[in-house]
């Protein structure tokens, strides 16, 4: 565990390797890191291409959701971000920007629109129609372009990308998704969110359903309001949102493969969920038990 945050992976705009290891990576986001990835673009030919300004521009994103998919490949997702119009301010429609970088390079975009506007198409594949005067930007694919949750899969080659972590969260308990103690100790969780410390968990298997045969992994989210049952001793946490995708390397997204929301861990294994369709916005509450790993910062 160190201080402060370091680039661990740097990739020049070929996505190959300039420094560090895409292996310190993954050690890091196992530790429960916090990731933030770096690029450089410019303006007229990334935000406006009839736009006479050359003006390079510098990004930082703040990937607050990550994946470790068979305990050595890195996803990360933007959860929290309302898309924007640069340098003014936001886009036509309300919506999620839910962008997914993979250690390699690769993203994809899910847009969940939130105005309520019905197109009345249907999930699945669309035409791929990538922006004619863009050269930097290669579409993989496209999915539900007439829904509510359009997505796609792409490269974007800008300058550099490099992969910080903050890199300060301890784990204090790990127990199975029966609840039984492989390590640490659930003292020591109330200990240090009795003392203010941030909490934040790693669930394994999270996104199981959504796969037939789903490969290994572990899904990273900061919760918020915390809770501790004095008497029946148990520990419980409210989320931040979560964008749940098909487990696969590299992570992508597809048609029916994703979904959002919120989760309420506990301390014996229980993970209520409350998830939204993204194509139709409605909710639905559930319940799995998972294998839990509980970090702490602070």
């Amino acid at each position: 565990m160190t201080t402060g945050w370091r680039c661990v992976l740097e990739l020049d705009r070929r996505r190959a390797v300039k420094s560090g290891s895409a292996a310190a990576l993954a050690e890091a986001i196992r530790r429960g890191a916090d990731l933030r990835i770096y690029t450089e673009f410019i303006h007229n030919e990334h935000i406006d291409t009839t736009s006479d300004n050359p003006e390079r521009i510098r990004e930082t994103a703040d990937f607050r959701v990550t994946y470790l998919l068979e305990n050595r490949w890195v996803a990360g997702i933007i959860n929290l971000r309302m898309p924007i119009d640069l340098p003014n301010g936001f886009g036509p429609r309300p919506s999620m920007s839910f962008f997914l970088y993979n250690q390699d390079g690769r993203q994809a975009i899910a847009r969940p629109f939130l105005d309520g506007q019905s197109t009345g198409g249907s999930p699945g594949p669309s035409p791929v129609n990538p922006p004619p005067d863009m050269p930097k930007y290669h579409q993989f694919d496209s999915w539900d372009a007439e829904t509510s949750a359009p997505s796609h899969n792409f490269v974007y080659d800008f300058e550099v990308f490099r992969y910080c972590v903050g890199d300060e969260w301890r784990e204090v308990l790990h127990h199975s998704a029966e609840g039984d103690v492989v390590s640490g100790s659930p003292d020591a969780l109330v200990e240090a969110f009795s003392r203010g410390c941030e909490v934040k968990v790693g669930i394994r298997g999270l996104c199981d359903d959504l796969e037939k045969q789903p490969i290994d992994h572990e899904v990273f989210v900061q919760v918020g309001s915390c809770y501790y049952y004095t008497e029946r001793r148990q520990f419980m946490a409210a989320s931040q949102p979560v964008v749940r995708v098909k487990p696969a390397i590299p992570l992508q997204y597809l048609s029916r493969g994703w979904d959002f929301g919120w989760l309420m861990p506990r301390s014996d294994g229980h993970v209520a969920r409350w998830l939204c369709n993204p194509y139709s916005l409605k909710f639905e509450k559930s319940a799995r038990r998972h294998a839990i790993r509980w970090f702490v910062r602070g």
